[in-house]
């Protein structure tokens, strides 16, 4: 019985360690594109910064630079709000070891990308 306690205590350690690992690695300056319907790519960057369960940054375009709000981080899993044009523009992903899965919701619709570390 108490070796049994002793290894799920041992995993669950590990199991956090691991998700706390992963969060950590978002910080940081991340491109790609995002491919908008009959319009082309849309260059992104993101500056992200990671604080325990709290995400913050900002997002970069062709039109400027806006901070990230209501930025919130679960293991791997990622969420947070920019505003443009006095539009709310949704972004959820899930951080890998060397990319980030973005869904961007504009008007109804989302739409995926892959970021990559920027150099």
């Amino acid at each position: 019985m108490k070796k049994t306690l002793l290894k799920t205590l041992v995993l669950g350690c590990f199991a956090l360690l691991v998700a706390f690992t992963i969060a950590a690695d978002l910080t940081g300056h991340w491109t790609g594109t995002l491919p908008i319907p009959g319009q082309g790519d849309f260059p992104l960057s993101y500056n992200f910064k990671v604080d325990g369960s709290k995400l913050t940054g900002t997002a970069a375009g062709p039109n400027g630079e806006v901070a990230i709000n209501d930025g919130k981080i679960d293991g791997n899993k990622f969420s947070f709000n920019v505003n443009v044009n006095d539009m709310s523009i949704p972004h959820t992903g899930t951080c890998y070891q060397d990319s980030v899965g973005l869904d961007v919701e504009l008007n109804g619709s989302k739409i995926h990308t892959t970021l990559k570390r920027a150099n």
